[in-house]
């Protein structure tokens, strides 16, 4: 799975983990996260996340 970086503040999104403070069990797409999940760093929508490169 792709992972994601927030444009805004660095907060790397790992599907394989998800993001339990929002209800997101690991295995969620980005695209599942739905309209109203936010970065739990800086509150940046999904609009503000980019994949990551692996090398980065």
């Amino acid at each position: 799975m792709d992972r994601y970086i927030c444009l805004r503040c660095g907060y790397i999104y790992d599907p394989a983990k998800g993001d339990l403070s929002a209800g997101l069990a690991p295995g969620t797409t980005l695209d599942q996260a739905g309209p109203d999940w936010r970065c739990p760093r800086c509150g940046a929508p999904e609009r503000h996340f980019a994949r990551k490169e692996e090398d980065e």
